[in-house]
């Protein structure tokens, strides 16, 4: 079983989705850490985000993999061929960048297939921003997150200061909002609401409380 959970930046995707996947035993699928670890690649070869054939050649030569301790279904690195980049891919830079590289439709066709295969030989819980509407049309329970622009941007402030990064809240607000704005206006797999997705509003509720929600949708999926 396919569980898609999609949702703008810092809805709670992340957390939310590694609860489920540690409740029901699922395996964990980050997408977006295989496009941040694109983005941290840029930066580190120095290729402009304007480049849109050498940003795609980078996706195409990049090989992302995640690797599990003991039976914890919740990777414990991201690699970059054989450079944990888990830390790296964290930074402010690559927030600021991964949707630049995102929106590259050269881009995103590496990602997918490679995210289709990593899913598909175990039951997955898969998390990003087009899993519902692109990657996995058909999955058997989708799930849009959401929260209000302050609690996501408190959230995000959180985030860095706990990463040990100088952020303002102001400025995590701002960032926000503009990697919104590329994610849903972008031509290729936009951010979006599948049209058979059930959205939860995050703002106010525990990891527990959305779990519980999650895992509901599972059950009467299985039945």
């Amino acid at each position: 079983m396919i569980i898609a959970i999609d949702g703008p930046a810092a809805s709670g995707k992340s957390t939310v989705a590694r609860a489920v996947a540690r409740r029901l035993r699922y395996r964990y699928l980050d997408t977006g850490a295989m496009y941040r670890a694109v983005a941290a690649e840029a930066i580190s070869c120095g290729v402009s985000f304007e480049d849109t054939v050498a940003l795609q050649g980078l996706a195409e030569a990049t090989h992302v993999s995640f690797t599990y301790h003991g039976d914890d279904p919740v990777p414990s690195a991201v690699m970059v061929g054989s450079r944990d980049v888990t830390s790296e891919i964290r930074t402010p830079a690559v927030d600021a960048a991964v949707s630049l590289v995102a929106r590259i439709p050269g881009v995103r066709s590496a990602m997918v297939p490679i995210q289709q295969s990593l899913a598909l030989t175990d039951d997955t819980v898969v998390e990003g921003r087009d899993i519902g509407t692109v990657v996995f049309p058909d999955a058997a329970v989708k799930v849009y997150l959401t929260a209000s622009p302050e609690e996501r941007a408190r959230r995000r402030f959180g985030d860095r200061e706990a990463a040990g990064h100088e952020a303002e809240i102001a400025a995590v607000a701002a960032d926000i909002t503009e990697r919104d704005r590329i994610d849903s206006t972008r031509a290729a797999s936009p951010l979006a609401t599948a049209s058979d997705a059930t959205t939860i509003d995050t703002t106010g509720l525990t990891v527990d409380e959305v779990v519980d929600r999650i895992a509901e949708l599972v059950s009467g999926v299985a039945r």
